[in-house]
């Protein structure tokens, strides 16, 4: 039988492991180049020729068809076996197909491949950054192992290729970041896992897997260590005469210190609104009603100086359990810490668990929120939207509910709150 064509791919790369067990499953016979070296073949003028974004997995059909991206060539070559059932046996089934395949590739293998650049410094390391990957990609796994609960395979009675290309995504993932811990809280997945990695066509495609024991970690490189400078002569000694205790403090302080960069914000024109005062009145009045707090903040508030802002978490939908999503502010508001003298902020969790959001209101110095807020490394998560509380009714409600925790958003109501001040 001659081959279909040709898989351009490494040994090690997954999407091409799924295509070739997807071949092997459906009797469907490929070739692989001579030769290939990565990051060298793929960006000659010739291969750009074939596939102009220059990305393996890539698949020169015997035929003339071309094709890149590793769900799509996988899909491809299962159509090449009808009987193969690697589609499923209807129109349903393999749509049901796509859809597990897509949400492993997007929430699992993405994440998976973030977590690893992250902690081989490929990537520059943030530990929020680390964490909130962690649990997106936790989310997935849990979605995964709970719909096979009840069943042996994803779809329908029989191997499909959302089992072979998710296990050629889990056998990487096993590697870094399934560690044994996880692994034992998914049992349903693995056990999925097992029953196509050993299946006898497809073991000699997916080889031995590798299991770590603990998730992989981002460990700090050393420190490079100066070498220490030869140490002066000594001077002749002079003839020591009595000091004050004070000039003896001040020859231990020879060392200029270094100059502190000044913040720009420092620089505005001087404000009617002292924002300490504000976080005080805060603190000790109640939030509504007559002497309250924002009675308070109307009172004294100089819109020249300061701005109100909206803020919303760009990513509600990955919120988990609303004590996470708590937590998650408070690591957020550490880090504003270099920001504390020009920002005041008020936001919580807002809904149930799996179904909640992120939002609140922010008073900080100046008429852009990017400055304040842009010391967090995480500050790109959010959305900052400004607030006009004494001419526009509807962002003054969203202001007041924001500080008086009783803020609702499409039926979601607070669940918990957390200031920074």
């Amino acid at each position: 039988m001659a081959p279909a064509g040709t898989l351009w791919t490494i040994d090690y790369q997954s999407k091409g492991k799924a295509i070739k067990a997807a071949a092997a499953f459906g009797g469907v016979e490929i070739a692989t180049p001579a030769a290939y070296e990565h990051f060298v073949d793929n960006k000659k003028p010739e291969f750009l020729a074939k596939f102009p974004h220059g990305k393996i997995p890539a698949w020169d059909g015997a035929d003339g068809f071309k094709l890149f991206e590793g769900a799509a060539i996988a899909r491809y070559i299962a159509t090449l076996a009808p009987n193969s059932g690697l589609l499923g046996n209807s129109k349903e089934d393999a749509a049901l197909v796509d859809q597990w395949i897509h949400l492993a590739e997007s929430e699992v293998e993405t994440f998976n491949a973030f977590i690893i650049g992250l902690c081989k410094g490929r990537l520059p390391y943030n530990k929020p950054i680390h964490v909130g990957l962690i649990e997106r990609e936790t989310r997935a796994l849990n979605t995964l192992d709970a719909h096979l609960a009840t069943r042996t395979f994803f779809v329908g009675e029989r191997i499909t290729l959302a089992d072979i290309f998710i296990a050629s995504i889990i056998q990487s993932a096993v590697a870094y970041t399934i560690d044994a811990e996880l692994r034992a809280k998914l049992p349903n997945l693995m056990r999925n896992f097992e029953t196509v990695v050993n299946q006898p066509k497809l073991a000699p495609v997916f080889g031995k897997t590798e299991y770590a024991e603990k998730a992989i970690q981002f460990v700090p490189p050393p420190k490079e260590k100066k070498p220490a400078a030869p140490a002066p002569p000594a001077a002749p000694k002079a003839e020591k005469k009595p000091k004050a205790k004070a000039d003896d403090d001040e020859d231990d302080n020879l060392v200029p210190e270094e100059p502190k960069v000044k913040n720009p914000l420092d620089d505005l024109p001087k404000s009617t609104f002292n924002l300490e005062d504000w976080k005080r009145a805060y603190s000790n009045k109640e939030t509504r009603g007559a002497g309250g707090a924002l009675e308070w903040f109307y009172e004294n508030y100089d819109a020249e100086g300061f701005s109100t802002w909206r803020i919303d978490f760009k990513y509600n939908e990955e919120l988990t359990q609303t004590f996470m999503s708590s937590n998650q502010i408070t690591g957020f508001f550490n880090r504003l810490e270099a920001s504390r003298k020009y920002l005041f902020a008020s936001v919580g969790v807002l809904g149930s668990a799996n179904n909640s959001v992120i939002s609140g209101a922010l008073i900080l110095r100046g008429q852009d929120a990017i400055p304040v807020v842009n010391v967090a490394p995480d500050w790109e998560s959010y959305s900052y939207t400004k607030l006009d509380v004494k001419n526009n009714a509807e962002d003054k409600a969203f202001f007041e509910a924001a500080l008086a925790w009783d803020l609702e958003i499409n039926g979601k109501k607070w669940v918990d709150g957390k200031n920074f001040k």
